[in-house]
């Protein structure tokens, strides 16, 4: 796997924060962002977070180039609809080299593995039959299993990319996805500090695990509650 960031809003965290102090500002933005320090836009940039106070965000948008991820991963990453998307088609494009994503827990086991490899080679096998038999590539497509690898372009917002990281980063998320989003971060990381170190999982932000049960970074809310770290709702 391996994510690129093929293009970004230039001095994204000044444009967020310039766009915030706008709405209520008699100056035009292009004047507030020459005035605003990067001290400044930090603490503004906090302040929003602080506040819940989000569509300031999503004028800062960020392109990445995602190759080698498997069907399975990119069936996931699409249910994020706040993105645009541009797969490699499996209509027009002939699979004609063998390249797919091996989980680790099939890669442990020696027996399993081989029996994994020999199955999706045997559909890769098929599928080229199918091509040679003049099949078109749409339907010959349909024996090819989700371990297949991919490619695709992806643009989120920093909004979106702020929500998908609390979900994906989880430590019970899928292990490819949250791979995926653990690259991602590290390329916005290189270009806007501030906001690649807010991409992180949401019990981070709610101060406890809303999930059933916690990877022990954070307690459960159930815990939380318990210790008296947050208060019921209830009370």
């Amino acid at each position: 796997m391996k994510v690129t960031l093929l293009s970004f809003t230039p001095q994204p965290e000044l444009v967020i924060a310039t766009a915030a102090r706008l709405s209520t500002s008699k100056v035009s933005a292009k004047e507030l962002g020459e005035r605003l320090s990067s001290e400044q836009v930090n603490s503004l940039l906090e302040q929003l977070l602080s506040a819940g106070h989000l569509s300031p965000f999503e004028h800062a948008s960020f392109t990445f180039a995602i190759d080698g991820i498997s069907r399975a991963c990119s069936h996931q990453l699409v249910r994020h609809r706040l993105a645009s998307y541009t797969q490699q088609s499996q209509r027009y494009v002939s699979l004609r080299d063998l390249n797919y994503v091996t989980p680790n827990t099939i890669a442990s086991k020696p027996e399993i593995k081989a029996k994994f490899q020999e199955m999706v080679q045997a559909a890769h096998e098929l599928y080229s039959q199918m091509l040679e038999a003049g099949i078109p590539a749409e339907d010959a497509r349909y024996v090819l299993p989700q371990a297949i690898e991919t490619k695709l372009v992806m643009t989120m917002n920093a909004r979106e990319l702020m929500h998908a990281c609390s979900l994906r980063l989880c430590q019970r998320a899928q292990w490819e996805i949250r791979e995926l989003f653990g690259q991602i971060k590290r390329e916005v990381e290189k270009v806007a500090p501030y906001l690649g170190s807010k991409l992180r999982p949401k019990c981070y932000n709610l101060g406890y695990c809303n999930e059933r049960e916690s990877c022990g970074l954070f307690p459960t809310r159930e815990e939380a509650e318990r210790q008296g770290l947050i208060i019921s709702k209830s009370k």
